[in-house]
């Protein structure tokens, strides 16, 4: 069995272990927070079936179940608000509140989040990384996915890899370990990799992104709907964490010049882009904070607190996972308290 078969294993029992003893209610007062920010990819109807090789499943949702998850906002009392009015709700007290952020800006959220959305009446923020809406930037994990679904053997003598990857078992396998190994070393050595292993494999990386992401002018159209806030995914989607200072500079800040010119508003909010404490820490939250930006978002794990009115520009937030779309996985997240392990008690993980 593959680790990450066993993990999400690990995560359905947890999941099930807390709406079986009914932890999500009598912890959540503790867990829970005044507020939650969820993090959404793609959305779309065709989800792969059980077993099939679709390595970045957890990315992508069905339009089903962003209903159920917004009609379980409604049931346990939240509101959902622009991602504008959450440093005022941090300190507001009243009803908890949650925050809708896809990111990325794929074209699926508009033809199969958008219908759900409006028909919820909630708002929601797109995080839009530039390089991806001009057609020129490299969405690696699907090229990596990609070439490996085309691929029956995966060499990577960058990282001392030769895998086999005929049938979906060992795809799925060989995808975790090239995708392990790469992510723990420097992005250039990823991204030239994973670019000669599409080469190999007859992929146009290249036309990934115009492929899959909404363009500036669709963004711009897109923009006109009251109920979206476009927000900053850096320039190119690098992970800040494993550049220099002065590139990491860039990303924030030219990224926000430039999806300003092309989105026809100016970006007052940033997601870094990966988002765990490998990708963004203190010196990227610094920069954002110095950019101008309101706030900054990561993927680190958990519910919103007053006191991140102290650590804006470093908040978490709690990812709707595709391989969990069930209304155990749901409570349960919405509860706060399977982070109440995750970080060890601690409200605040900023570092």
């Amino acid at each position: 069995m593959l680790a990450t078969d066993a993990r999400h294993r690990l995560f359905h029992a947890g999941f099930a272990a807390i709406a079986a003893t009914g932890a999500d209610r009598w912890l959540a007062p503790l867990a829970r927070g005044c507020g939650v920010i969820l993090t959404f990819h793609h959305v779309r109807p065709d989800a792969p079936p059980p077993g099939a090789y679709a390595p970045n499943r957890l990315l992508s949702i069905t339009p089903a179940f962003l209903d159920r998850t917004l009609a379980a906002l409604r049931a346990r009392g939240f509101s959902v608000v622009p991602l504008s009015e959450l440093p005022r709700r941090l300190g507001a007290g009243g009803p908890p509140f949650a925050v809708l952020t896809f990111d990325d800006g794929y074209r699926d959220n508009l033809e199969h989040a958008v219908p759900v959305l409006r028909r919820h009446g909630a708002p929601w923020t797109l995080y839009v990384t530039h390089d991806f809406a001009t057609g020129t930037g490299r969405l690696w994990w699907i090229e990596l996915e990609r070439a490996i679904g085309a691929l029956d053997r995966v060499r990577l003598p960058e990282v001392g890899l030769d895998l086999p990857a005929r049938g979906a078992a060992r795809k799925s396998a060989a995808f975790a370990q090239a995708y392990r190994a790469l992510r723990a070393g420097p992005e250039e050595v990823l991204r030239a990799a994973i670019l000669r292993l599409c080469a190999e494999a007859g992929i146009d990386a290249g036309g990934i992104a115009a492929e899959l992401c909404l363009s500036g002018p669709e963004l711009r159209d897109l923009a006109r709907d009251e109920a979206v806030t476009l927000a900053a995914h850096t320039l190119t989607h690098p992970m800040l964490a494993k550049h220099d200072a002065a590139t990491a500079r860039r990303e924030i800040v030219e990224g926000r010049a430039r999806l300003a010119a092309l989105l026809g508003c100016v970006p007052e909010h940033l997601s870094y882009p990966v988002g765990d404490p490998g990708s963004a820490g203190k010196r990227d939250f610094a920069l954002a904070r110095e950019a101008g930006y309101r706030t900054g978002v990561t993927t680190r794990p958990g519910h919103l607190f007053p006191g991140h009115a102290d650590h804006l520009h470093a908040l978490p937030r709690v990812s709707v996972n595709g391989c969990f779309q069930t209304d155990a996985a749901l409570d349960a997240l919405l509860s706060g308290v399977p982070f109440l392990a995750w970080n060890r008690f601690r409200r605040f993980n900023v570092e």
